[in-house]
């Protein structure tokens, strides 16, 4: 079965199977692609150490945002 022809089988299924469907979809891919390495889960830790020592040295979010709109647009 190709990918449209199973796209085209989910369609027919009432909005609470596809609901369902689809939930199990994401969980069977979520856990896998944002699953963080060690090395990924160490700099997050060491971050929010670091935030904790020195909160002031937080950029609130709308500088930040502001900056990459002014530079990517």
């Amino acid at each position: 079965m190709t990918r449209n022809e199973l796209v085209a089988e989910l369609l027919k299924l009432d909005p609470e199977e596809r609901m369902r469907a689809a939930e199990e979809l994401w969980e069977s891919v979520s856990e896998e692609a944002f699953a963080l390495s060690k090395e990924q889960m160490e700099e997050i830790e060491l971050r929010i150490e670091e935030h904790e020592r020195d909160p002031s040295m937080a950029i609130p979010w709308e500088v930040v945002r502001a900056r990459l709109l002014a530079e990517f647009g």
